[in-house]
Parts: C-alpha cells; sequence; structure tokens
C-alpha cells in the first residue's frame, strides 16, 4: 500500500459517501511529478544550471540555426513573464552561456543567442538528461509507456481544451 493508498483508505473511512478515486490519480501525478523534478535536477545542478536555466538554453538549441530568439519568442515558449525572462537571461548572460545580440531585422530590438560555452554545454546536459529520461523510465516496458503516453496526451489536450491557459 503507497501513500496515496492510505489517504484514500483515511477517506474512504472518514467520508466513505465521496468517490475519491481521482484522488489517487492526481495524488499519483503529484508525488511523481515531485519526485521526477528531484532526479532531474540532479542533472541540471551537476552543470550549475537549474530547470529554468536549461529550459531557455534548451529553448535556444532546440530552435535551430542561428540558435537565438528575440525575447518574446523565448517567452511563448517558456510560458512565463518578461520580468521572470529577464532575471533568467541576466544570469545566464554573467555564465557566459548566452548573448544579447542587435536584431538584424528590427534595429531597435535584441535577439538572444546562445554562445559556444552555451552551446557546448546544453549539448551534454541534453545528452545526460534524455539519458535521465530513459533511466526513470526503464521500470515501465515499452508497450506500458505507449499506453501512458496516448493517455496523457489525450488527458491534457481535453483540459487545454476546456481551460486554454498557455500560449501556443
Amino acid at each position: 500500500m503507497d501513500h496515496v493508498e492510505k489517504i484514500l483508505a483515511q477517506w474512504q473511512r472518514e467520508r466513505p459517501d465521496l468517490n475519491v478515486a481521482p484522488m489517487g490519480i492526481i495524488g499519483r501525478i503529484k508525488r511523481l511529478h515531485d519526485r521526477l523534478m528531484e532526479e532531474l535536477n540532479l542533472v541540471y545542478s551537476s552543470h550549475g544550471l537549474n530547470a529554468a536555466s536549461f529550459d531557455v538554453l534548451a529553448t535556444l538549441r532546440r530552435s535551430g540555426r542561428p540558435y537565438a530568439l528575440s525575447p518574446s519568442a523565448l517567452i511563448s515558449w517558456t510560458m512565463v513573464t518578461s520580468g521572470t525572462m529577464t532575471n533568467r537571461l541576466d544570469r545566464l548572460e554573467s555564465k557566459g552561456l548566452i548573448e544579447r545580440l542587435p536584431d538584424p531585422k528590427d534595429g531597435r530590438g535584441s535577439i538572444i543567442a546562445l554562445s559556444k560555452k552555451g552551446f557546448v554545454l546544453i549539448d551534454q546536459v541534453v545528452t545526460e538528461h534524455v539519458q535521465n529520461q530513459h533511466r526513470l523510465l526503464s521500470g515501465i516496458d515499452a508497450e506500458s509507456r505507449e499506453q501512458l503516453n496516448t493517455i496523457l496526451a489525450a488527458w491534457l489536450a481535453e483540459i487545454e481544451l476546456k481551460n486554454p491557459t498557455e500560449k501556443t
């Protein structure tokens, strides 16, 4: 009996009139999220990064050549406020991982680009990150992973359709 099952049993005892089955699913997802984030953060922190800085560097890297985006595009992809993004960019720039450059399409604007150091670092970190993700999923066979992915994608699409809070 896992921790969530114990909580469900307590609620069943105290409120037998409630069907608390959804609490079990959501509670387990929450606990999984927390544990997964701990495991993912181990890789980031071993390279002097956190989840937020990894997110910015990975977004720039996967954008393709020239590995540069406008601040507004970065904000859209990472779904944070401009103030939050400015703080992230300041920290990354101070470490020499990104560069703020004039926007060649708009002289008044700027673009955020991976520096050479940032490119090398994010390639190394994303390789370790993917290896870590494979490790974390190793206890689930391939067919179950596919099923889980299908179920989660459908559920997420339904929730986002009913409550569209993020930019696409």
